[in-house]
């Protein structure tokens, strides 16, 4: 397993289970960092089912904000997988913390980290051009943070309906 992968892909395509299987691929073991926030009944029975799904071999970390303090905490053998990305630009946002500072924190951290980390992201940028401000920037800040990770990731998969394709490295020279 490299050292840091990103999985992108659109909602419900099969990307935080093809993450669970890349983290667990080389121990059986991993740590599982949540950045959700279970703010309604709907987003905690999401979480449940995530955690049922999972099964044994994790150990659970919430990290909704401080998202590189915990990737430090976590640092030793057993792979981290986070899951998502985009849910933590979301608490960010919310927060009004500085999300591209943030960003340039976790790009600057995955490098350093000793065990693998595998990272989700949703890919919000391939559908309509969003009908109101707040929505197009959160688009926008979230294609910039998934390009930003991507680049400082050693891999990068797209997940489209459960089957991954790697887009990093590339073959292509241009």
């Amino acid at each position: 397993m490299k050292k840091s992968i990103l999985i992108t892909g659109g909602a419900r395509s099969g990307k935080s289970a093809l993450a669970e299987r890349l983290a667990l691929s080389r121990t059986g073991r991993a740590v599982y960092i949540a950045t959700a926030e279970a703010r309604d009944d709907e987003m905690r029975d999401r979480i449940a089912q995530h955690r049922a799904r999972r099964g044994e071999g994790w150990t659970d970390h919430e990290a909704p904000l401080d998202l590189v303090g915990t990737l430090v905490a976590t640092d030793g053998d057993a792979p981290r997988l986070v899951d998502c990305l985009t849910l933590w630009l979301t608490n960010l946002m919310l927060s009004d913390a500085d999300w591209r500072a943030a960003g340039m924190a976790l790009a600057e951290a995955l490098p350093r980290q000793a065990a693998p980390v595998v990272l989700v992201t949703n890919e919000v940028g391939s559908g309509i051009v969003p009908d109101n401000r707040l929505a197009r920037e959160f688009r926008d800040a979230a294609g910039w943070l998934n390009q930003t990770i991507a680049t400082a990731c050693d891999e990068v998969y797209l997940s489209v309906a459960g089957c991954p394709l790697k887009v990093k490295p590339d073959d292509v020279t241009l």
